[in-house]
């Protein structure tokens, strides 16, 4: 039993301490070296807008790394144009930390340590897939993808309103820590089938977990800005709308429109709306960190999926209430993670470079919102996101004047709504695109 027990905590302790030994990293050369003043770019977030620009060129195309769905069914694709504008890679700036970050490269490079952390399956590449000649292949899951509409949803002779401003915009999916593409495909087939474009964007876990400043991270969300703008810019009259999941998405939209302020802000002025699934919690919270971490770790075998049966005891008894609540708890190996990534987080979530970056993008989100009008699904079931928290975030933004609309689906797990009540979530997408999105197809109907 004992030694049970200790194979089942090894593999996410060791993934935890692999993690937290990567994302220090960018702090501990500082701790050992006079500071200097010129370096603009040594902040450990990962998703740091201020360094892209300030690092060379290289000759590598986006291209590589996006992918349209459903090509080989459309024979009405060479009458929408996708831009594919020349953006280059940045590569990685190299660092000379000294005995300090040689150190650090002898532990992250010890071959008992990747063998750990390949065990804990944290990252996993998967297997090139075919893609038509127009789409290079690429060694790893694609940074992002372009849904077209469906062929059944063009209006060729340009009659409709509705259907002409649906082609107009894009739905830009950005995904929550841990997703990959396969898991917003159900959401962007939604989308399409409606007649939208639809983008998915998620982060590979791989991705965080080997995170530098400078690095990949940091070009991805710089690379689907400048994507979105070119695309904005080619036509009058096309728009976006962002349907982000939980904190990691939300967090990316933040971090988007920071760079849409920065590159050209009449740019905002084209966003008509945002639907937040699953978030915000608007301030830095290591519990609330440990937990969608755990979550993305463990999978299916954390208790963040399984949510609480919520409203389906709330006429019965409360002792029937507390008992149902109270025997749905962490297994040991989740709570032992939860507790080391805990600790972890309240150490690097108040690091000075951590701190100020996140309360950056968390002060845009909160006070600085495009105009445009929002959607807040969330559950008082979510184990990862309060359901208090989403609240007291609709009420201050309703006090600023944005127009919100909330849904409550009380019962069903973190980043789960969709699949468990696809008729609730579909309904709230539609009413919100009809009535304050696209006013136009309201009237059409």
């Amino acid at each position: 039993m004992m030694g049970s027990t200790s194979g089942m905590l090894q593999r996410p302790m060791i993934a935890a301490v692999a993690f937290a030994v990567a994302s220090v990293s960018t702090e501990l050369p500082n701790k050992f070296q006079p500071s200097r003043p010129s370096d603009h770019c040594n902040a450990p977030e990962a998703l740091n807008s201020h360094c892209g620009d300030l690092l060379p060129r290289s000759e590598s195309s986006w291209v590589s790394h996006i992918s349209v769905s459903k090509l080989a069914d459309l024979n009405f694709v060479t009458r929408i144009r996708v831009p594919v504008p020349n953006i280059n890679y940045y590569p990685a700036p190299t660092s000379s930390c000294g005995s300090v970050q040689n150190f650090y490269s002898s532990i992250v490079s010890s071959p008992v340590l990747l063998n750990l952390y390949q065990s804990a399956e944290l990252a996993k590449i998967p297997k090139p897939k075919p893609y038509s000649n127009i789409i290079p292949t690429s060694p790893s899951e694609d940074l992002y993808k372009w849904h077209l509409p469906q062929a059944n949803t063009i209006d060729v002779a340009g009659s409709s309103e509705c259907s002409s401003a649906k082609s107009k915009t894009v739905v830009v999916l950005l995904g929550w820590l841990g997703a990959k593409q396969k898991h917003l495909n159900k959401y962007a087939e939604w989308y399409t089938s409606m007649g939208f474009h639809a983008i998915t964007f998620t982060f590979p876990m791989s991705e965080i977990l080997s995170y530098q400043v400078g690095g990949k991270a940091e070009q991805d969300v710089e690379l689907l800005a400048n994507h979105l703008a070119d695309w904005l810019e080619e036509e009058h009259g096309k728009n976006i709308v962002f349907h982000t999941f939980s904190n990691t998405g939300w967090l990316t939209y933040g971090v988007l429109l920071e760079k849409f302020q920065k590159q050209d802000p009449s740019l905002l002025g084209r966003i008509r709306g945002c639907i937040v699934d699953s978030a915000p919690v608007a301030a830095p919270d290591p519990q609330v960190w440990a937990s969608g971490f755990s979550a993305a770790f463990l999978k299916k075998q954390s208790i963040a999926t399984k949510g609480h049966a919520v409203g389906q005891y709330l006429a019965q008894e409360t002792s029937m209430t507390t008992k149902t609540v109270a025997e749905q708890k962490p297994a040991v190996t989740e709570a032992a993670l939860l507790l080391v990534l805990e600790k972890f987080f309240q150490i690097v979530l108040n690091l000075p470079t951590v701190n100020r970056r996140l309360s950056d993008v968390l002060g845009l989100l909160s006070s600085r919102q495009p105009s445009c009008p929002q959607l807040y699904i969330y559950s008082s079931a979510d184990r990862v996101i309060p359901s208090q928290s989403v609240e007291s975030f609709i009420e201050e933004q309703r006090r600023s004047g944005h127009e919100v609309r909330a849904c409550n689906f009380i019962s069903t797990p973190h980043v789960d709504h969709f699949r468990n009540d696809p008729g609730l979530y579909t309904s709230q997408l539609t009413h919100f695109f009809e009535d304050c999105v696209l006013q136009c197809c309201k009237d059409s109907s």
